[in-house]
């Protein structure tokens, strides 16, 4: 909307204003088009697509490969299994991907919402099915405005025709979302359980009402929202502007190149009728998924999915212009000069975003699949046993996060002469937790103090070539106060 001085504006204008802001968004009709950057959204849409679907049937060591095993509080990602205690590699990751997408958002403008965003890759989806089971463009407006078959003049055969169309489409996209939401669930509940269950109508109710769930929230998002969550509900598109500078690329009409606009015949000399290279065909608007113009100059409605820019540049080659009225570049270019990446902003997420790459790189190489916790019994300080000895007793839970099972030898350090019982290897299977007891006996008189930090200590034996694994945790140990001498 374009700017009108303060003391331009009387009350009716601001009312006016003000009421058609809540005026009802008019349905957005998109028109199919084919083009160089439609085919590159196909190669990168695709493989995602095809990946979320047959990721969870992949097996690995007899289980499946990705599987987020909540109950057992396993995360399951092909080689590697993650248990609570690296819940700090999770926020790793989150922190490398919000960088990664500050990153290429500075330097590639919105390529994520473009190409490989959920949200634009299903719709994708829904809107295919929609154009081969109610037509183009034109064929879908026609039946909108087909009389509804409820209605006394719609009760003919092209009411019966519209209810076709749409109860098939309407199929195609549920079916579609129930196997995304089923899907999804396969992740955490394992998908060959979860359809085996299914069929022997023994699955229960919390994994039924979560794949009802996500079914109806795939159906309502891709189906029936569309652009609204993209421009309303994703947070996305309203801070995406804080990270963009005169340098991000954008897709943006070139003003001075196509004003002024209007139509002409093919072979006329436009130039000679003082008209740009815009004919005003507003193609551009009629495959844009969000329904703006981008002749109006940046919006954040704008998702970068480049339809406009294969839509203008088959008019072009239609006209015989040159291609690039709207086109990828740079509000730099755009005013005459060129484009640099010696930016600080884009320097500055570089550099976070390779930092954050190589140390979690060096957490996850030298993760040590290995955990000892250590819980002390509050029961009592101490007690004694035969022997003159007094005795500790603490609660030993050890996790064997690797893919075989290990046995651990337990020590103490930092206690003179200490006693274990019992003092036998322990024995952990893969994947598993074993939870031991332990009393720990020394000499009170040996003691320096009533309180006495050491450390337990479990080691594993080299197995076929590989390192020892070996953690130590902390503790305290009590005793009596010594006598001052």
């Amino acid at each position: 909307m374009d700017r009108i001085p303060a003391q331009q504006i009387d009350s009716e204008d601001v009312d006016s204003r003000v009421f058609n802001l809540y005026e009802k968004k008019e349905k957005i009709y998109i028109r199919k088009m084919e083009g160089l950057f439609q085919t590159l959204r196909q190669y990168t849409g695709w493989p995602l697509l095809l990946g979320y679907f047959l990721a969870p049937w992949l097996q690995i060591e007899g289980r499946q490969a990705i599987l987020f095993d909540l109950p057992e509080r396993k995360f399951h990602i092909f080689w590697l299994t993650l248990w609570p205690q690296d819940f700090v590699l999770l926020m790793w990751t989150l922190a490398i991907a919000a960088f990664a997408l500050f990153f290429v958002t500075n330097l590639l403008g919105r390529v994520w919402c473009g190409y490989t965003c959920p949200q634009t890759i299903w719709t994708a989806i829904f809107m295919w099915a929609e154009q081969i089971t109610e037509g183009e463009r034109h064929q879908r407006i026609a039946l909108d405005q087909t009389p509804s078959l409820f209605r006394r003049e719609g009760r003919n055969r092209a009411g019966w025709n519209k209810v076709w169309k749409r109860g098939l489409k309407h199929g195609m996209w549920f079916g579609f979302a129930a196997l995304t939401g089923v899907t999804f669930i396969g992740y955490f509940y394992g998908i060959r359980e979860l359809i085996g269950d299914a069929l022997a109508w023994q699955l229960p109710l919390t994994a039924s009402s979560w794949s009802l769930f996500f079914t109806l929230a795939t159906y309502i998002n891709a189906g029936w929202m569309r652009e609204h969550v993209c421009i309303y509900m994703c947070p996305y598109a309203r801070f995406q502007s804080a990270m963009f500078d005169q340098d991000t690329l954008i897709i943006s009409y070139d003003t001075a190149r196509g004003e002024p606009r209007g139509s002409r015949r093919r072979n006329a000399d436009h130039k000679a009728a003082g008209l740009g290279d815009c004919i005003d065909c507003t193609m551009c608007v009629q495959v844009c998924p969000t329904g703006i113009d981008i002749r109006d100059g940046l919006q954040y409605e704008c998702i970068g999915c480049a339809h406009c820019i294969d839509a203008c540049d088959s008019v072009m080659d239609k006209m015989g212009y040159p291609r690039g009225l709207v086109s990828y570049t740079t509000q730099n270019k755009l005013a005459g000069g060129s484009w640099t990446w010696k930016r600080p902003r884009l320097l500055g997420y570089g550099a976070a975003l390779l930092v954050m790459l190589l140390l979690f790189a060096g957490v996850l190489l030298t993760r040590t699949p290995l955990r000892l916790d250590v819980i002390r019994d509050r029961g009592q300080l101490y007690q004694p046993v035969a022997g003159g000895l007094i005795e500790n007793v603490f609660t030993l839970k050890i996790i064997n996060m690797a893919r075989t099972e290990q046995q651990y030898t337990l020590s103490v350090e930092g206690l003179p002469a200490p006693r274990l019982v019992p003092d036998v290897p322990v024995s952990v299977p893969a994947g598993e937790i074993v939870q031991t007891i332990v009393r720990v006996q020394v000499d009170p008189d040996r003691l320096a103090d009533f309180n006495t930090a050491f450390d337990f200590v479990l080691e594993s034996a080299a197995v076929d070539g590989a390192d020892a694994l070996r953690v130590s945790t902390q503790s305290r140990y009590f005793g009596p106060r010594p006598l001052a001498r």
